[in-house]
């Protein structure tokens, strides 16, 4: 395909990690030209930021409704295709539903919404808009991951019995105990955050990425979650106990008060023969452990692995590849999408991903604020798979 995407972008200006994320990962194959977008609601440092990245600024617009309106405007070979959503979770919601009602298709940052009811609107509206809408889980997006969940899939573990996932950072703990810091963050700002803060940010990833690798679903949970301190409205760590289709068991910890814990993201599936272990900060590497054998260490690009974690490799065996390699997957897979290309479900996270994440949340609060009792996660259809 000659013509790239042409790709706006909403929030992630300034010194944001995830706005460079996402303009690296929009770019590494090739397939989507940014073209304008939102980068700040402050106008100086919106157009000042465009101009720095090297942007024309004849598409940098003041605010997301002018956005809509002027794109609207230019004919359709010329405007906008899909709108990356990277703003604070409580825009997400607006901005994706106006977005999708315009016919606009959607990248959207996790969590996808602040309430699962929300979230069940977007999925109404996306039914009758048709377009493109991906929920940014990153990590299904490496190589490995991916080579996991093909691995499960194809019956190398055997008959799968237990799945855990434990999610550990520590960048909140300075911020906690500070009574003033932990009043003026955003995070711990439930009109902005919603209803969680450690299970909404990143206990979701634990809860995406175990049914992504393991196929189950997962169908009820027991939470057991911590705030510190009784103004704290938001939980800052938290244990999930899971029950998953075909009886299996499982674990989420996740925190972000693990003291000098950076991003550490594990994820370990067991079966009968076998087990697979990955670990976030060494995202090359896929253990696969098996009763009386050696520990076997599988890595990216070698030809053992399969198609589609090949197709998210770019680089011979031996070149380490990162976090902007993942997310650039699944940009590349959105492309496939909205260029009506044929793609692997597995390519990149839908709307069924936001919806079920949203229900997790909720569900994981419900069950912590019930008296650690176990509650049922709604199952949601997806029409398209």
């Amino acid at each position: 395909m000659g013509t790239k995407i042409k790709l706006g972008i909403l929030g992630g200006g300034g010194d944001s990690l995830i706005g460079v994320l996402h303009r690296i990962a929009s770019a590494m194959y090739d397939k989507y030209q940014v073209v304008g977008g939102v980068f700040n609601p402050i106008w100086e440092e919106n157009i000042g930021f465009a101009e720095k990245i090297g942007l024309p600024t004849n598409r940098i617009y003041k605010d997301f409704d002018t956005l809509i309106a002027e794109e609207l405007k230019l004919p359709v070979n010329e405007r906008m295709q899909v709108v990356s959503i990277l703003t604070p979770n409580f825009l997400h919601f607006p901005m994706a539903k106006k977005l999708l009602e315009n016919g606009f298709h959607v990248i959207c940052e996790k969590p996808m919404t602040t309430t699962y009811e929300e979230a069940k609107v977007l999925y109404e509206t996306l039914k009758m808009a048709k377009t493109v809408f991906a929920v940014t889980y990153t990590y299904t997006g490496y190589p490995m991951v991916r080579q996991m969940r093909e691995l499960v899939k194809e019956g190398a573990l055997g008959k799968i019995q237990k799945v855990d996932a434990q999610y550990y950072q520590g960048w909140i703990n300075h911020i906690i105990h500070d009574k003033e810091k932990r009043s003026t963050t955003w995070r711990l700002n439930p009109e902005k955050s919603g209803i969680s803060c450690c299970i909404g940010d990143i206990g979701t990833h634990a809860f995406d990425m175990l049914e992504y690798v393991s196929g189950l679903r997962i169908e009820s949970v027991l939470a057991d979650l911590n705030y510190l301190y009784e103004d704290n409205k938001m939980d800052i760590d938290g244990t999930v106990l899971l029950r998953c289709t075909n009886n299996v068991k499982g674990l989420i910890c996740a925190s972000q008060i693990a003291t000098g814990e950076e991003n550490s993201f594990v994820v370990k599936i067991y079966g009968e023969r076998a087990g697979l272990k990955w670990e976030q900060e060494n995202p090359n590497y896929l253990y696969l452990m098996e009763d009386g054998k050696p520990l076997r260490l599988l890595k990216p690009g070698h030809s053992y692995n399969s198609e589609l974690s090949l197709d998210g490799t770019k680089l011979p065996p031996g070149h380490p590849e990162g976090i902007f390699d993942s997310m650039g997957n699944i940009y590349k897979g959105v492309a496939k999408a909205i260029n009506k290309e044929p793609y692997d479900h597995g390519e990149y996270p839908t709307i069924i991903d936001g919806v079920r994440g949203m229900n997790f949340i909720e569900k994981a609060v419900e069950s912590h604020q019930k008296g650690n009792v176990w509650v049922n996660i709604e199952h949601v259809e997806d029409e398209n798979h």
